[in-house]
């Protein structure tokens, strides 16, 4: 769906949640490579990078030493403190619905979503879209 919402220009990356679980080797670096590291820099411009975090809600929150950390809860609440200041797109693709989406990730998440995101839902009868 998203590569015909999508202009030529406006390139995303997509990364399945299910791989974020890299955190348990690589620590709060993968924070930043999908937040505050996520900028092409095109002569004197930061560019953002756009992401597309296929199934939302897969990923299971991880430990980190003896941290428990929702690794996509940070993700998406830095991507919404750059998308205020930089313009930083995100997509997400998720099966949760919203009482679902909000036990998992919190009202604060879900609330910062709803600035940052245009909603495309289906009902539970209609055919796949991949």
């Amino acid at each position: 769906m998203i590569r015909y919402i999508s202009t030529p220009f406006t390139h995303h990356i997509k990364v399945s949640c299910r791989d974020i679980s890299q955190f348990i080797q690589e620590g709060y670096s993968v924070i930043q490579k999908y937040s505050s590291e996520s900028f092409r820099f095109r002569r004197s411009d930061k560019e953002p990078k756009i992401y597309c975090f296929d199934d939302l809600g897969v990923e299971n929150s991880l430990k980190y030493y003896v941290n428990d950390c929702n690794v996509m809860t940070e993700i998406l609440l830095s991507r919404y403190d750059y998308f205020i200041s930089h313009n930083m797109l995100t997509h997400i693709a998720t099966n949760l619905n919203s009482t679902e989406f909000e036990e998992l990730y919190g009202n604060r998440v879900r609330s910062r979503l709803r600035s940052m995101f245009n909603l495309i839902s289906f009902n539970s009868g209609s055919e796949d879209k991949r």
